[in-house]
């Protein structure tokens, strides 16, 4: 599959903003089943200054100064990608977690050492005896780690909710996991904790997910979304991607753009600005497919 994405952000201020400095991770990163074909940035106010460069993870960061007086920021990417299919393994036939979680202490090599920084507490990501318990059941000793995680992934799916407005960015996990309810966002930090907290390696994935209308509706322009998902480490299977909100292994409807220990890493665009009194954040996706393709 190919897709044309748009990703807009626009900053509304209620007084001028003389000067701003941003940050944005909105390429898509290339991996084995992913390939940026292109990417720009639109942004009105001109920026005085804009750089680029790869942060800690790997993900492509751009920092940009307005040194104009605005009331308003509009911050658009454009980017072009191919995506093909997951080749998940057979989930029967990979390592027993507990081995993959034991070996993990004493892996010296680069990827052992990428993966082993992932197990710990991040900002948003804290581990508890309250996660690893809700974790137990679906990690029985020498289950299958895919397999294990697979059940970990239906189970936050099937009971929790998805509620737009129930959490917010700051919501703590150890809440969510309390009312069963949350978005994207707050089913991948809980995963990610639960998995920690029984000493595996798990990441943040962020993107985009491809929406499909009810039959017979057209596409909305705007209504495709920012995604969060979880990769997780199986030992010698690698890193293996999976949707707690959809109980799904990403495929070719997800495209991902960055990842990092939890969100704060991975934030599509923040930054700092003087002035500006009161203001508003409106953001709008849009993942259109490319050659007239439709995903299987």
């Amino acid at each position: 599959m190919r897709y044309k994405v748009s990703h807009t952000t626009v900053y509304s201020y209620d007084e001028t903003v003389p000067i701003c400095h941003n940050e944005v991770r909105l390429t898509p990163r290339n991996v084995p089943r992913q390939r940026c074909l292109s990417n720009r940035l639109l942004i009105k106010p001109q920026p005085a200054s804009i750089q680029r460069r790869l942060d800690y993870f790997g993900n492509d960061v751009s920092f940009f100064t307005v040194e104009e007086g605005h009331q308003k920021l509009t911050v658009t990417a454009l980017s072009k990608v191919q995506v093909e299919a997951a080749t998940p393994p057979e989930a029967a036939a990979t390592a027993p977690w507990d081995q993959v979680r034991d070996a993990l202490v004493d892996d010296h090599t680069p990827v052992g050492l990428d993966a082993f920084q992932h197990v710990f507490d991040s900002q948003y990501v804290p581990t508890s005896a309250e996660l690893a318990a809700f974790t137990a059941p679906s990690f029985p000793a020498g289950r299958p780690c895919f397999e294990a995680v697979l059940d970990l992934t239906r189970r936050i799916h099937t009971e929790f909710v998805f509620d737009r407005t129930a959490t917010s960015v700051s919501t703590p996990i150890a809440e969510v996991l309390r009312e069963r309810r949350g978005v994207c966002q707050d089913f991948a930090h809980l995963e990610i904790g639960c998995l920690r907290s029984i000493g595996l390696a798990a990441r943040y994935a962020s993107g985009y997910l491809l929406t499909v209308p009810p039959p017979g509706q057209p596409r909305l322009v705007g209504a495709d979304a920012s995604h969060a998902w979880v990769s997780v480490y199986c030992g010698p299977a690698g890193w293996i991607d999976v949707d707690p909100t959809n109980n799904v292994v990403p495929s070719t409807k997800h495209v991902l753009l960055a990842w990092g220990r939890d969100y704060a890493d991975v934030c599509p665009i923040k930054g700092v600005f003087i002035g500006g009194g009161g203001h508003r954040m409106t953001i709008s996706v849009d993942v259109l497919p490319l050659d007239g393709e439709q995903d299987a």
